[in-house]
């Protein structure tokens, strides 16, 4: 099923990568480049609900589907946070805890997946929790700027964003503890 609609929305999120990034170095002013990063961004976010909730709507769920969703969000986010840590609105440590913990739950998953223990690291609410709060903080540091003239994106979304890093550790840490005793019955 590479062509049903979650999937091909799914698909757009990977393609839609380049020109996040690519309003960046456009000939226009910071202020509009924001803007127009922003709003790309947000609606790109906006279609890994949307991908699926089509999908369990219409019956067209499937492996590569579920393969391609959490890749297309890491891709996502991940290069968003390598263009906030160019532009200087993210510090690099922080752009480091929170893509190392993706790579490292990823291949985590990708284990259990082989000794037959995938359960044990299912998606678990900490780890929404993580990700909820890492996708408000990316758009405000991409805006940074006032909205309504009282709220400073910058500075919410750096406290946002530190906030993600600490959930990502916490959650890595609580993957980590679920896996480990499978890991150790496996090895027997």
């Amino acid at each position: 099923m590479f062509f049903t609609i979650p999937t091909l929305l799914t698909w757009a999120r990977i393609v839609a990568i380049p020109l996040i990034v690519g309003v960046f170095y456009l000939p226009v002013a910071p202020a509009m480049a924001n803007l127009a990063a922003t709003v790309l961004f947000v609606v790109v976010a906006l279609t890994d609900w949307l991908d699926g909730y089509l999908a369990r709507r219409l019956n067209q769920t499937s492996a590569f589907g579920a393969f391609l969703d959490p890749v297309a969000d890491k891709f996502l986010v991940c290069a968003a946070l390598l263009i906030l840590v160019q532009m200087d609105r993210v510090n690099a440590l922080v752009a480091l805890v929170i893509i190392g913990r993706e790579i490292a739950i990823s291949a985590l998953r990708e284990w259990m997946a082989q000794i037959g223990a995938s359960r044990s690291v299912a998606v678990h609410m900490i780890g929404k929790l993580k990700t909820t709060v890492q996708m408000i903080a990316i758009p405000f540091l991409l805006f940074d700027g006032t909205v309504l003239g009282v709220i400073d994106t910058h500075q919410w979304g750096t406290v946002l964003i530190l906030a993600a890093a600490v959930l990502t550790i916490w959650s890595m840490v609580y993957y980590l503890r679920k896996a480990v005793p499978e890991i150790r019955a496996k090895a027997r």
